[in-house]
């Protein structure tokens, strides 16, 4: 017979199972041309896991608003797409259309963009190994609170190249910051 847990603990049982309400954890405001809000879920270092990860969700908002084109250079990336249509990963500047239910494995230094062209948000959950990507988001975002409209489309802070250095990005992406590119 199953025993039903509070619907928000944290600690399920002694050997480190943890459950996590997505709404309930750290969530940012992106900046532009992204858009959207970040969701931080699962970090490996709080955990304390043996293996390092961050693993959180993205929503890019409608009508051309994308994730700027960057590369990780100690990370691999798990894709995972699960809400939006009209959207599409380019890598390495080739367009592949995504769609609910399309998962896309990234390498380190795979040059990569995520671009919404659809009417609704588009969704996906991302999984880095290792993690540390958490930092970047808090430090380009505003908190985010659940219920709490879309504020005004807002600029990436100004020392977005240090932030970028600092976590989990490559350098030399592009000629216009250290990281990423429009």
């Amino acid at each position: 017979m199953h025993q039903e847990a509070s619907e928000h603990a944290a600690d399920v049982d002694s050997r480190g199972a943890k459950f996590f309400i997505a709404e309930e954890g750290p969530s940012f405001w992106q900046p532009v041309p992204a858009n959207g809000f970040v969701r931080c879920l699962l970090n490996g270092a709080k955990l304390g896991t043996t293996t390092p990860f961050s693993m959180g969700t993205q929503t890019v908002a409608p009508g051309g608003c994308y994730v700027r084109e960057h590369a990780h250079d100690r990370s691999e990336e798990v894709i995972f797409f699960y809400a939006g249509s009209g959207g599409s990963v380019v890598i390495d500047d080739i367009e592949y259309p995504v769609k609910p239910e399309t998962a896309v494995y990234l390498g380190v230094n795979c040059r990569h963009k995520f671009v919404n062209n659809g009417a609704d948000d588009l969704s996906f959950m991302w999984f880095l190994m290792p993690g540390g990507i958490e930092e970047f988001f808090e430090s380009v975002g505003r908190v985010r609170h659940p219920g709490d409209p879309a504020p005004e489309p807002f600029a990436r802070p100004d020392n977005v190249q240090e932030i970028e250095a600092r976590t989990v990005f490559a350098s030399g992406v592009s000629g216009t910051n250290s990281a990423a590119k429009d």
